[in-house]
């Protein structure tokens, strides 16, 4: 809840003090977030209806962003603290127009601490060199954006108009208890809290009950253990756990959505509303079970959402069919596709020559979405909202993505023969253990060359010949070849996971090599 933020609060105290005079000037020094971040865009509108003119010098050194300063080099924070800052002056004269909106100047200062420090003490107002911003509705930003190709992008379609039903991923509030990557610890962790008295749960589990979760009262509504309830969820990428999924013990289930994903063959696109991780779009994966809010990224603002390609109808016995379902797909931009491409939509997969289905689209978007080429030429757009994604082209195009599409989706699943080929090696013996007693932290890259390295799982074990485009790969916030060994920290890797992993170092290669394929085609 950003807009309850205290600098907020002082900025509104202030404005206040201001309209009541009539005129004046606020000079703030505080969090730069409020210049660009979507959920201030009624702020930003706010503050223009008040002011003649806004000076915004966006001081940066943003850690949590990772900024770093246009040519590479280091940017670091004029402060001690990882939030970046700026310096915000506000002018009103009492001359403008009531229903006039104000003038943004903006300037961005990057760089060292006493780079900084130097330019402000021998620079002013009035002669630093601002650049003045347009009011682009409805985000009204304070910073330089390029907003060069928004004409385009806005012509394509938005995945959020495409898919009727969509949610952002469940939130357990307790998935230390819930969630196990065993389902045999989970199912007997499960059936001891119905066996066991509260005092012992609390101490046993280190549970903790809140106004909308008490054991006794989740004892009473959930009965009883139902082994059904124990299903696998997509938690983070290439990372499948069980969760006991009753809506007793979890706090929010997006049943609605989650509910077409319980045992039925079901694909989800899973993205982000907005990302800030980097300084390009990654925040695009694709889930086959009931998918965790940060299963893309742990960034509150970078939270999950889930977009099922299929619905499943409840028959009147009250049982979901599998053999009853239906597009969750926006039948007036299906049209408009299957008119552009000249074919013939069918709801199902089919071999009907000039047919298309739901899977196709699924895969067109997939593809459009892992473009090096349509990511950092819409990115501005991409960190804001869910992504608009171009109408097919022609018919060409549109099967040469959908083909490619189709290998990344199955090599996100771990369901292509592809990642069955490994190109990696572990073959020193020990105790598989990830252990972090290394000099360096554990798991670490230990490279063999500019191209291939070694990661190690403690001081001993290492997986060779580890690409490094693999290790350094991103997906939304993770960069899952390192997210998923420091998640085992401390326990021993049995075979299947020493496989799972070797299967995730080829899936990223494959995904940087597929990328590039991509990037051939005209979109």
């Amino acid at each position: 809840k950003w807009i309850n933020d205290d600098y907020v609060k002082f900025l509104r105290y202030g404005q206040h003090y201001i309209e009541k005079n009539g005129s004046g000037i606020l000079a703030f020094i505080n969090p730069h977030g409020f210049l660009d971040n979507p959920t201030f865009r009624g702020m930003r509108w706010n503050l223009l209806k008040t002011y003649d003119k806004i000076y915004t010098l966006d001081l940066h050194g943003n850690s949590k962003k990772k900024e770093t300063a246009p040519d590479g080099s280091a940017d670091i924070n004029v402060f001690d603290i990882m939030q970046g800052v700026s310096i915000n002056i506000f002018v009103k004269t009492g001359k403008k127009k009531k229903n006039e909106l104000g003038k943004v100047f903006h300037y961005d200062l990057f760089g060292t601490r006493d780079f900084k420090y130097d330019f402000l003490t021998d620079n002013s107002i009035k002669t630093i060199n601002y650049k003045e911003l347009p009011n682009k509705a409805p985000n009204y930003f304070m910073v330089q954006k390029d907003f060069a190709a928004e004409d385009e992008y806005n012509k394509g379609f938005s995945i959020n108009e495409l898919f009727h039903t969509n949610n952002v991923g469940i939130v357990t509030s307790r998935d230390g208890f819930v969630i196990n990557k065993s389902k045999e610890v989970l199912l007997k962790k499960i059936k001891t809290f119905f066996e066991l008295p509260k005092e012992e749960l609390l101490s046993k589990f280190k549970l903790r009950e809140n106004k909308s979760w008490k054991i006794d009262e989740v004892k009473l509504k959930a009965k009883e253990f139902v082994c059904d309830d124990i299903r696998q969820i997509s938690y983070r990428p290439f990372d499948i756990r069980f969760i006991y999924y009753n809506n007793s013990f979890i706090e929010r289930s997006r049943n609605e959505v989650m509910k077409h994903f319980k045992g039925f063959n079901n694909l989800g696109l899973s993205l982000c509303k907005q990302f800030k991780t980097g300084d390009n779009y990654q925040h695009c994966f694709i889930s086959n079970l009931i998918s965790e809010s940060c299963y893309v990224s742990n960034k509150t603002s970078e939270i999950t959402s889930l977009f099922p390609l299929y619905l499943y109808i409840k028959q009147e016995d009250g049982i979901f069919s599998e053999e009853k379902r239906t597009t969750n797909l926006n039948q007036y931009i299906i049209d408009e596709i299957a008119e552009k491409l000249e074919l013939t939509f069918t709801k199902e997969k089919e071999k009907t020559k000039n047919s298309f289905a739901p899977i196709d689209i699924l895969d067109y978007i997939y593809a459009v979405l892992h473009s090096p080429t349509y990511r950092s030429t819409y990115k501005e757009f991409l960190k804001i909202d869910f992504p608009r994604v171009p109408y097919p082209r022609d018919e060409k195009a549109f099967w040469k993505l959908v083909k490619l599409g189709s290998e990344i989706r199955q090599i996100h699943l771990l369901e292509s023969a592809t990642v069955e080929q490994y190109i990696t090696q572990f073959q020193i013996g020990g105790s598989d253990l990830v252990s972090r007693k290394m000099s360096k932290n554990s798991p670490g890259y230990v490279p063999n060359n500019e191209t291939h390295g070694k990661v190690y799982i403690n001081d001993e074990q290492y997986f060779d010949n580890v690409p490094l485009v693999a290790w350094e790969f991103y997906i939304g916030g993770y960069q899952p070849a390192q997210k998923w060994l420091k998640d085992r920290n401390g326990r021993k890797l049995e075979w299947e996971d020493l496989a799972h992993y070797q299967k995730i170092i080829v899936a990223l290669s494959e995904t940087n090599r597929i990328m590039k394929e991509i990037d051939e085609i005209k979109i």
